[in-house]
C-alpha cells in the first residue's frame, strides 16, 4: 500500500480542523483537495490522481451538508453523498487503498430512547440522511474493508455551524427561539481531526474496517446547546425553548440521534471529551 494520504473536503470544517492536527504526521505526503481541486463524481480523473500521488489512504470529508438544502437539492445532494463516495468504493477495490469516509446520526430516525450503537437500524428521515446512508451503504458493500465514522452535531472555528450562528444572533437579538425536542451530542471537529491523526500516524486504519461511531460525551437538546452557547461566551440573548412543529423546517430530524460510542473507545482505548469542555475551548478562540 502507498504512503500518501488524500483528504477531500479540506475547506470544510473537519478537512480544515485535520490540515492544523496533519503537520506532524509521519508521512510522505498529505495531500488536501476541495471540489475545485478534484471532481470526486470524475471516476478516471480520481483514479489518475490517486495513482500519480501514489495515495494510500483517502479520508473523506467532501459532502452536501446542508440538511434543509438538500429537500429542495436531492440530485446534489445525492451525487456528493452517495455516487461520489461510490466512486471511491470502486476505486478503492482497484488501487488497493483504504477509504475512511465520515457519515452522520442523521441516517437514524430518532425513534429509540437509548444510544445507537452501529448495529441499529437506519431510518433517514430526511433526503441529507438518505444520501450519507447510501453514500456509506455503498462504500461498505463495494469494499467491506473500508471504514465509516458517524458524527453528530459539528461545529467548528472553522466555516458555517450552530455555534457561529448562535454567536452571530445572540449578540443582535434580545432573544432566540430553539428547539428543545431533538436530542443529540454536539461534537467538535478538532476532537475527530486529533482522532482520525491518531489513527493515521499508528496506522490503525490497517486493522480497522466497517462502522464506528464517534462524538463527543454527554447529551444534550439543541436549546441547551444553544443556552451553553450564550453562557460560555457572556451573551445576554434569552433562549426561548420550542417544539419541532413550532418551527418552520423542509427538513425532517430525528428526535433522538445519541451515538453510543463503545466500539471505538474499545479499540482505540481512547478516552473521548465532554461537549461542553470542548465548547468551552472553541468558544475562547472565537470570542
Amino acid at each position: 500500500m502507498n504512503n500518501a494520504v488524500l483528504v477531500t473536503g479540506a475547506a470544510g470544517q473537519l478537512g480544515s480542523e485535520l490540515s492544523k492536527s496533519c503537520k506532524n504526521l509521519d508521512y510522505e505526503n498529505i495531500i488536501f483537495c476541495d471540489r475545485l481541486d478534484l471532481d470526486l463524481m470524475n471516476y478516471k480523473n480520481v483514479e489518475e490522481f490517486l495513482v500519480d500521488n501514489e495515495i494510500g489512504v483517502i479520508v473523506n470529508c467532501a459532502a452536501f451538508t446542508d440538511v434543509e438544502g438538500a429537500e429542495d437539492k436531492s440530485d446534489e445532494a445525492d451525487s456528493l453523498n452517495h455516487k461520489a463516495v461510490k466512486n471511491l468504493a470502486n476505486i478503492s477495490i482497484k488501487l488497493d487503498l483504504k477509504v475512511i469516509h465520515i457519515s452522520t446520526d442523521y441516517v437514524f430516525g430518532g425513534d429509540q430512547s437509548k444510544p445507537y450503537t452501529e448495529e441499529s437500524e437506519v431510518n433517514p428521515l430526511n433526503v441529507y440522511g438518505l444520501s450519507k446512508f447510501m453514500g456509506e451503504k455503498s462504500l461498505l458493500e463495494i469494499n467491506p474493508e473500508n471504514i465509516v465514522i458517524r458524527t453528530s452535531w459539528f461545529y467548528s472555528e472553522f466555516g458555517n455551524n450552530f455555534v457561529k450562528t448562535i454567536l452571530r444572533l445572540g449578540e443582535k437579538k434580545d432573544s432566540l427561539n430553539v428547539v428543545v425536542d431533538q436530542i443529540g451530542t454536539p461534537t467538535c471537529a478538532k476532537d475527530l481531526a486529533e482522532l482520525i491523526v491518531s489513527i493515521l500516524a499508528n496506522e490503525k486504519y490497517k486493522v480497522m474496517n466497517g462502522i464506528y461511531h464517534y462524538s463527543n460525551e454527554g447529551v444534550a437538546s439543541w436549546y441547551d446547546f444553544a443556552m451553553a452557547i450564550v453562557d460560555l461566551a457572556g451573551l445576554r440573548c434569552e433562549i426561548n425553548p420550542v417544539l419541532s412543529n413550532e418551527y418552520d423546517a423542509k427538513a425532517r430530524r430525528p428526535h433522538y440521534s445519541v451515538l453510543n460510542k463503545n466500539k471505538i473507545k474499545k479499540e482505540l482505548n481512547i478516552n473521548i471529551p465532554y461537549w461542553r469542555d470542548s465548547l468551552k475551548n472553541v468558544i475562547d478562540t472565537l470570542v
